[in-house]
Formats: structure tokens, sequence, C-alpha cells
């Protein structure tokens, strides 16, 4: 049987603009338009809200709680719609799940609701390298914030931790929960972003391009 290697999808294959900008542009425009105040004004007052919530709440994933709570007339789908030219690969995504996908099944383990998860990966045509896709928060109700998440992701899969590789930018979600469990995880660090103390000392466990991992495994 193949190794499986999973995948972040957001900050890890997909640069993160994307989302942010539909969470941090788009939804306060909405409220500042249907609310008649400055968008500065909305965008402070809504990333208040979000702050209280936390990444840690699967509330803070699911964008139409958000627009039902601030009563927008706007749908999810329009929004992502809106942004979708954001959706933008890492340099070298494309060429790494090719070469991946010849030695190894290939899966995504996202944080992001399935809207967002199914809207990325299809506007960028890389569905067809996944044979598994799986939200942790609109699939198995969960944040990937503890071993019971890699766990249902090793039985979803019907294989033992050490047999996975998985590779994302959260250092807690990505990099230290499936570690905690035996996964082999790898803790994505692009080229762009400060590389601090901790990951420097993860003992060749960061990689700083994807293609960084072909060299790993």
């Amino acid at each position: 049987m193949k190794k499986i290697i999973s995948f972040d999808l957001d900050g890890t294959l997909v640069h993160g603009k994307y989302g942010d900008i539909v969470w941090n542009q788009g939804i306060p425009e909405e409220y500042a338009r249907k609310y008649g105040m400055p968008f500065e004004e909305a965008r402070h007052l809504i990333r208040t809200q979000y702050e209280e919530v936390g990444e840690t709440n699967i509330e803070w994933y699911h964008i139409e709680l958000w627009l039902k709570k601030f009563d927008l007339p706007v749908s999810a789908k329009t929004l992502l719609d809106r942004f979708e030219s954001y959706i933008e690969l890492f340099p070298d995504t494309k060429e790494v799940l090719e070469a991946l996908t010849e030695t190894h099944t290939l899966v995504v383990a996202s944080n992001a609701a399935r809207i967002f998860v199914d809207k990325e990966l299809s506007y960028a045509n890389l569905t067809s390298h996944f044979a598994h896709i799986i939200s942790a928060t609109s699939d198995y109700c969960m944040v990937k914030k503890d071993k019971g998440f890699f766990e249902r992701l090793c039985a979803t899969l019907s294989v033992a931790p050490q047999e996975i590789v998985h590779v994302g930018d959260h250092r807690v979600f990505d990099f230290e929960t499936p570690s905690l469990l035996g996964i082999d995880a790898y803790h994505f660090v692009p080229d762009h972003r400060q590389v601090t103390d901790q990951s420097q000392a993860d003992n060749g466990k960061t990689i700083h391009c994807l293609s960084d991992l072909l060299d790993k495994l």
C-alpha cells in the first residue's frame, strides 16, 4: 500500500490570502453597507467578534453562522465566488503534487469549512490529486486542535499513525498535535515568513517550500 501524505490546505497548498479577504474584507464590506458605517469601523467590530470566538472553536470556521449572526443579505457562495481570483497556489504546489501522486496516496485534511475547501481545490484544479478530501469542521465537527481529529483521520483511512505523513503551516494543529500521535509531521513555514527559534529547533521537521518535502520522504 502506498504511504499516505495528508496536507493542510490554506497556507500550505494555497496562499491564505483568499480566506483572509473573504473574512476580513468581504464580510466587513457587507456589514458596513447594511448598517451604514465606515468600512474600517465595521472591520474592527467584526474582527473583535472573531477573536472572541477564537480559532480553537468550531464556530470560527462556519461562514454561514457568521452571516446569520450579522444578519447579512448575502450568501456564502456569493462571497466565495466574488473573491475567487485571490485563490493562488504556492509556486511549487502542482509540481510537488504531481510528483507525489506517483508514489503516495494524497489527502487533504483542513480546518476550513467544506464550502471553502471545495471552492479552492476546484478553482485551482487540484481535486483530482486527492484520494480523500476532509474538512475537519464540516465532516467531523472537530477542529484539528487535539489528537482526536488525527485518530479519526487514521480510522477513516484504515491506517496506523505511522503510515501517515502530515504537512501544514499551523505549528500546533499541523505539527505538534499529529506528532503526539506518532504521525510523521512537517511544519511548513514559507520563505516569506519569519523563521522562529522554535522552528529552527525542529530537528529537520520544518520545510520552507513544498519541494523540500520531496527530499525528506
